[in-house]
């Protein structure tokens, strides 16, 4: 496999909850991380965080920035600068939300740059945009533009394409969320508040081959998810990013979201507290179970991934997404879910220490 040591990748919105994350991932691996974003200050203020925690530093002493850590400040209203940002990069991850709002410049200036693009975008309308908007624009430039490959959107896809195994087709795919809390962030907030704007306050769910908005109060019942955790009650048709990355690429016409009642419930709450972190690592205590189930015919197929700190993991997705581009290992070009792009079970083998997966074929 070619090495990607020392590649550098640019992190747009690096200093995010979600883009701290991914930097750490990719300075473990070996890459050279590029910190871009709208905010100068908090830019440098990351680059002075990494610096203290190289080898050899005191963290007693405040240091200027690392000339070794590349800043570069841009804004999505200014291509020069995006151009400027992205220049030398080998890839971009955009962590910055909402990305209703940041996706399409920030992909313009991917394909301006000739590199692939990857976001963690959970924002249903906006994985909507890139798909619908940049499709044959990627593809003719023979690169891949990769949306919501993260906790939300990403995984789920993974999961799914995993479990339907060598079927073409499917009746239904299912996926449960069990989340031990949800804590969001800002940007979850903000992204929220958008995509409730673009679709003025209603719901979403995909059924019939198609997404519907709709009105309809969200059902509840009971979800028995594998041992330990054991029945829990949920909320029907919480509909996440998976209602667009799954049938772009799988042949389901129902794809249905379950989310349990109480960390629906801490979303929703104006006073739910930010992620604490609760390791070195920046970690929270949340641990989640994502468990999914496909019909066809009247049998099952599942599978189910369990893990800790939603935001947290989706730095190794994202990563190891760019990394599988870089070295070649892909199944398409244009704009592709995660699915579509890798092969499924063996991603998700990569994600061991992360991830831990069981699959009932």
């Amino acid at each position: 496999m070619e090495s990607v040591a020392g590649q550098a990748v640019v992190v747009f919105g690096a200093y995010g909850h979600t883009g701290r994350f991914v930097v750490a991932e990719l300075l473990e691996r070996g890459y050279v991380p590029i910190l871009a974003g709208r905010d100068p200050g908090q830019l440098d203020d990351l680059a002075r965080e990494l610096t203290v925690l190289r080898p050899g530093t005191d963290p007693e002493v405040v240091p200027e920035t690392d000339p070794e850590i590349d800043v570069r400040p841009a804004s999505v209203d200014d291509p020069a600068a995006l151009d400027r940002a992205l220049a030398g990069a080998a890839a971009v991850i955009n962590c910055a939300g909402p990305f209703a709002v940041t996706a399409a410049p920030v992909i313009e200036a991917a394909l301006r740059a000739g590199i692939p693009y990857v976001d963690v975008a959970a924002e249903i309308e906006a994985n909507l945009d890139t798909f619908t908007h940049f499709a044959e624009r990627a593809r003719a430039a023979n690169t891949l533009v990769i949306p919501a490959m993260a906790f939300f959107g990403g995984l789920s896809d993974l999961l799914v394409t995993a479990a339907m195994g060598d079927w073409t087709s499917a009746d239904e795919a299912n996926i449960a969320y069990g989340l031990s809390s949800w804590h969001p962030t800002t940007g979850t907030r903000t992204a929220g508040a958008v995509s409730r704007d673009r679709r003025n306050g209603r719901r979403v769910r995909y059924s019939g081959g198609r997404l519907e908005y709709h009105d309809d109060a969200l059902p509840t019942l009971k979800w028995s998810f594998p041992a330990p955790m054991g029945p829990r009650e949920m909320i029907g048709e919480f509909s996440m990013a998976d209602v667009v990355t799954v049938p772009s690429h799988l042949n389901i016409p129902e794809v249905r979201g379950y989310m349990a009642a109480d960390a629906a419930r801490e979303l929703s709450a104006p006073d739910t507290p930010a992620p604490v972190a609760v390791d070195p690592d920046g970690r929270s205590a949340q641990t989640f179970v994502v468990d999914v189930v496909v019909r066809a015919g009247g049998v099952e197929r599942r599978a189910v991934a369990s893990g800790r700190d939603i935001y947290a993991v989706s730095a190794p997705l994202a990563v190891e997404a760019v990394e599988r581009v870089l070295t070649g290992r892909t199944r398409t070009v244009g704009v592709a879910s995660a699915g579509a792009a890798f092969d499924a079970t063996d991603f998700l083998g990569a994600l061991a220490g992360h991830v831990s997966l069981e699959l009932f074929r």
